[in-house]
C-alpha cells in the first residue's frame, strides 16, 4: 500500500506545481484543466491540493466562473479537512474581486482568523475605497492580539492617508516602530505619505530626515506635499536635491506649479525637463501643461500640445480631452474646442472643461450656444450656473439671468457670493427692488452678505432701484474695513441721486480715514460736484485726483470736466479745456457740451459740438435730436426741421424712447402714445385726468419741448402722452395710495415731463422716483431732488 500512496503523493506535488505555473502565467482555461484531471484521478481527496486549486481560483476569481467553480470546490471540501489556509483562499478571492459582501461572510464564518485573514479584509477594503471600514478592521485586528505585517501596515496607512485620520495614522505609526519596520522602505513612504496627506509636514519632514534609506518615492512624496501646501519653495529645493528623477517627479513639480497658479514656472520647468531630461511627457504631464496654457491664453503652445499628443499617438483620455477643450475656450478659439467636444464622448466630460466653452462662448457675446452648452452639461456646479448668469447679465440679458437664477434656486447648487453678486447686478440694471430684497435677505442667511463684492452690489441694488437711505444703512453696516470699490458705490449712488452735498462729504470722510480712491471714485465725485454746481470744488478735486493720488484723466474725467464747466454756464471755458486736451475728444465730451448748449440756447457752439460729434459718429442720432433741441429753445424752426430732414436723408435712425415700471412682479413698458398696453384706455383716462389736475394747479405746458411744428393744441396733446406719464398714470391705477412709484426712462427725461412730475407729485400725494438715462430724479410735495439742475 505504501507505492501507491507514494505515487498518489508525487502526482499531487505534480498537480500542485502546475497549478502555480498556471497561476502566474495566468492562464484559466489551463487551471480548469488541471482541475478536471484531478478529480478524475481521484486527488481531490488531497488537503493540499484543494488548497492550490483554491489559491490559483482566488488568483483567478475575476475571470467569468471561477467564482462558481470555487466556492463549489470549497463546499466539496470535509468541513473537518478546511484549514485556515482552505478558508483565506476563499477570503482572497472575494476580498480582491471586490465581492466585500461575500468576503464579510466568508469572514464571519472563519471558525478561527490568522494575521493573513485580517490582512485580506484591510487590502479588499482599502482597495475598495471603502477606507473607514479597513481602518477599523485593522483596529478589531490589533485588539484581537495579531501582529500587522508590512502588507497590513502599508494599506492600513493608505487608508487613513485618503481619509485624513492622523490620529489613527500615528497609531499605525507606533506599530511601525514598535515592530522594527521603521527602516522598511514602502512601510516608511507609506507612514511619509499619510502625514503629508493629512497635511502634517513638520511630521512628515521628520519622518523623511530619520529614514537610512529613500527610494525615489520618498523624495516625492514630500515634493508633493509641499506643492499641495503651496510652499513651491521648498517643493523645488526637495526636487533639486534628488538624485534621480522619474517622470512622477517632474509631474508633481510642474502640476504643484499649475495648481498654484504659477503657470508660468509650469511651463518653464516643462521646458527645462524636455531640454535637461531625457524624459518623454505622459498624460499626467500634457494635462498639466495643456491646464497652465489655459490659464496664461497661451493658444499657440497649446497647438503644440495637441500635435504633439497625435504625433505619438497618445490616447485621448478624458483628463485630456478636458484639458485640450479648456484651452481651446478660454484661449479664444471657441468653435475648436466645441469640435473638440462633439468628437468626445460626452459621459468623459467633465464640469471644468464645459464651463470654459460656456464662458467662452459668452465673452463672444453668444449667450445663445453658451445656453446650449449649459442644459447639456450633466452635474452642473455653481460655477457653471455662476458663469451662464454672469453670461446673461454682462450681455444685458437681464430677465434671462433672473430667471436662471429662479431655476437655480429651485433645483441647483446653493448660490456662492459670486453668484448673488451677478444677479444683484442684473436686479440693479432692472431696478427690482422687492427681488433685490429677497436676495439680501438670502445672502444675510448664508452669511453670503460679508463678501465684499455682494455688499457693493446689495449697496448698487438699492441705490439704483432709488432706494438711497437702505444703500447708505447697507454701507453703514458694514462692519469690516471697507474697500476702495465700497466707498465709491455709496458716492457714485448719492451723486446719481442728486445728493452731491453727501457724496462730496462721503468723499472727503473717506481720504480722512486713509482709503486711496480710484479713478472711478473720482468720476462719481465729478459727477456730485457737477449736479450740486460745486464748480470750484470740482476743479480742485480734478488737480488733486493727478497731484496727490497720481491719477492720470482718462477721456471719462475730461468729460466729466466739461460737463461740470458747460452745466454751470462756462460754455467758453469749457470749450477751451476742450482744446487743451492732450488726446481727441471723444463724443461723450463733445455731447456734454452740446447738451448744455440748449439750456444756454448758444446755437453757434451747438453747431460746432454737433459737427466734431457728428464727424466721429455719424449716425449717432442724439447729435441730430440736441441740435435740433437748440434751435428749436431758440425758436429757429427753420433750422429744426432742417435737421431733420438731413437726420432723415441720412436714414439716422432715432433711438425710441420708452419707460417702464415694475409692478406685482411684471414689468410693465410704455411708449409715446402707447398703444398696445391691454389696459390702454383706463391709463389714457388717467393720463387725462391727471393733465387737468396740475394745470388747475398751476402748470404751464413746455411747448418748445416738441421738437415739430405743429399747433399748440397738438404740441400739449404730444406731451402729456410721453412715456414717463403713461407709466406713472399706470401706476397711480395699479398701487395703494400712498405708495412710492419708480419708473426707469432710457432716454433722458425732457423738460416737460420733469416740470409735469413735479406737480403730479404734489397733487396726488405721493413719491415719484424717475430713473433717466444719466441720473434719478426723487419727485416730492412738488420738488425735485435734483433741484432742477440736471
Amino acid at each position: 500500500m505504501a507505492a501507491p500512496a507514494a505515487a498518489t503523493a508525487t502526482a499531487t506535488d505534480h498537480y500542485a506545481r502546475l497549478l502555480q505555473l498556471c497561476q502566474t502565467a495566468f492562464n484559466p482555461s489551463a487551471g480548469r484543466a488541471i482541475h478536471a484531471h484531478a478529480v478524475k484521478a481521484g486527488l481531490l481527496v488531497s488537503a493540499y491540493l484543494c488548497n492550490n486549486l483554491l489559491s490559483y481560483y482566488a488568483s483567478a476569481g475575476v475571470s467569468r466562473g471561477c467564482f462558481h467553480e470555487a466556492r463549489r470546490l470549497f463546499n466539496d471540501i470535509p468541513y473537518a479537512r478546511r484549514n485556515t489556509f482552505t478558508w483565506n483562499s476563499l477570503l482572497s478571492m472575494y476580498a480582491k474581486s471586490g465581492r466585500l459582501a461575500d468576503a464579510r461572510v466568508v469572514f464571519a464564518e472563519m471558525p478561527e482568523r490568522d494575521a493573513v485573514s485580517w490582512t485580506v479584509m484591510v487590502v479588499g477594503l482599502n482597495r475598495a475605497g471603502r477606507f473607514w471600514d479597513a481602518v477599523k478592521t485593522f483596529l478589531d485586528m490589533v485588539r484581537e492580539g495579531l501582529a500587522p505585517s508590512q502588507f497590513t501596515l502599508t494599506n492600513v496607512l493608505s487608508s487613513c492617508a485618503a481619509t485624513e485620520a492622523r490620529g489613527v495614522g500615528r497609531k499605525v505609526h507606533s506599530f511601525v516602530i514598535k515592530l522594527g519596520l521603521s527602516s522598511c522602505v514602502p512601510v516608511a513612504n507609506s507612514v511619509l505619505n499619510m502625514y503629508g496627506k493629512c497635511g502634517d509636514a513638520e511630521t512628515a519632514r521628520a519622518v523623511f530626515e530619520r529614514m537610512k534609506v529613500r527610494s525615489e518615492s520618498s523624495w516625492n512624496a514630500m515634493v508633493s506635499l509641499y506643492t499641495h501646501q503651496g510652499r513651491m519653495d521648498l517643493a523645488v529645493s526637495m526636487f533639486e536635491n534628488m538624485e534621480e528623477r522619474s517622470i512622477v517627479s517632474w509631474n508633481a513639480i510642474i502640476a504643484g506649479y499649475n495648481q498654484n497658479g504659477l503657470d508660468d514656472m509650469a511651463l518653464k520647468f516643462f521646458s527645462r525637463m524636455l531640454s535637461a531630461s531625457s524624459m518623454e511627457p505622459d498624460a499626467f504631464t500634457v494635462t498639466s501643461v495643456l491646464s497652465a496654457c489655459a490659464n496664461l491664453r497661451m493658444l499657440k503652445m497649446g497647438k503644440q500640445m495637441h500635435s504633439y499628443i497625435l504625433r505619438t499617438g497618445m490616447p485621448c483620455s478624458s483628463q485630456i480631452m478636458n484639458a485640450l477643450i479648456s484651452t481651446y475656450a478660454k484661449s479664444g478659439s471657441v468653435e475648436t474646442a466645441r469640435r473638440i467636444m462633439d468628437q468626445a464622448v460626452v459621459a468623459d466630460l467633465n464640469v471644468i472643461s464645459f464651463t470654459a466653452l460656456l464662458e467662452g462662448y459668452v465673452k463672444l457675446g453668444d449667450t445663445k450656444q453658451a445656453r446650449e452648452i449649459f442644459d447639456v452639461m450633466n452635474n452642473r456646479d455653481v460655477i457653471a450656473w455662476t458663469a451662464m448668469i454672469v453670461g446673461y447679465q454682462q450681455n444685458g440679458q437681464n430677465d434671462e439671468a433672473m430667471e436662471l437664477f429662479r431655476s437655480m434656486i429651485k433645483s441647483g447648487p446653493e448660490p456662492n457670493s459670486h453668484t448673488l453678486a451677478a444677479v444683484l447686478s442684473a436686479c440693479a440694471s432692472l431696478a427690482y427692488l422687492d427681488y433685490g430684497k429677497q436676495i439680501h435677505c438670502r445672502a444675510i442667511r448664508s452669511l453670503q452678505e460679508q463678501s465684499v463684492s455682494v455688499s457693493n452690489a446689495i449697496i448698487t441694488v438699492y441705490a439704483r432701484s432709488g432706494s438711497v437711505p437702505l444703500a447708505r444703512r447697507v454701507f453703514d453696516q458694514i462692519c469690516w474695513r471697507k474697500e476702495t470699490v465700497t466707498w465709491t458705490s455709496m458716492i457714485v449712488a448719492l451723486a446719481q441721486h442728486g445728493l452731491g452735498e453727501q457724496a462730496v462729504v462721503l468723499f472727503e470722510e473717506m481720504l480722512r480715514v486713509g482709503v486711496k480712491p480710484d479713478r472711478v471714485t473720482y468720476i462719481g465725485v465729478f459727477s456730485a460736484c457737477t449736479h450740486a454746481g460745486f464748480i470750484d470744488k470740482g476743479k480742485r478735486y480734478y488737480e488733486q485726483m493727478q497731484n496727490e493720488h497720481g491719477i492720470v484723466p482718462e477721456m471719462s474725467h475730461y468729460a466729466c470736466m466739461v460737463d461740470l464747466l458747460a452745466r454751470a454756464g462756462l460754455l467758453t471755458e469749457a470749450h477751451e479745456f476742450i482744446q487743451r486736451m492732450p488726446v481727441a475728444p471723444d463724443t461723450v465730451v463733445w455731447g456734454s457740451l452740446l447738451a448744455a448748449c440748449r439750456v444756454r440756447k448758444n446755437a453757434d457752439l451747438a453747431e460746432l459740438a454737433a459737427e466734431k460729434l457728428l464727424s466721429i459718429d455719424p449716425g449717432n442720432s442724439g447729435a441730430y435730436s440736441a441740435l435740433a433741441n437748440v434751435y428749436s429753445a431758440c425758436g429757429r424752426w427753420n433750422d429744426a426741421a432742417r435737421i431733420w430732414k438731413l437726420r432723415k436723408d441720412k436714414a439716422v435712425k432715432k433711438e425710441t424712447g420708452f419707460s417702464w415700471t415694475h409692478v406685482q412682479s411684471k414689468v410693465h413698458v410704455f411708449g409715446a402714445d402707447d398703444v398696445l398696453h391691454p389696459q390702454r384706455d383706463a391709463i389714457y383716462k388717467k393720463a387725462s385726468e391727471m393733465w387737468e389736475e396740475i394745470k388747475k394747479a398751476g402748470f404751464v405746458p413746455d411747448l418748445n419741448s416738441v421738437l415739430h411744428d405743429v399747433d399748440d393744441e397738438l404740441k400739449e396733446e404730444l406731451l402729456s402722452r410721453h412715456s414717463e406719464k403713461l407709466a406713472i398714470a399706470f401706476g397711480l391705477i395699479s398701487t395703494p395710495e400712498k405708495t412710492t412709484l419708480r419708473i426707469m426712462k432710457n432716454l433722458r427725461v425732457c423738460n416737460d415731463c420733469h416740470t409735469a412730475v413735479k406737480f403730479i407729485s404734489k397733487v396726488v400725494d405721493r413719491e415719484i422716483i424717475v430713473r433717466d438715462a444719466t441720473r434719478f430724479h426723487h419727485f416730492r410735495d412738488g420738488y425735485c431732488s435734483c433741484k432742477d439742475y440736471w
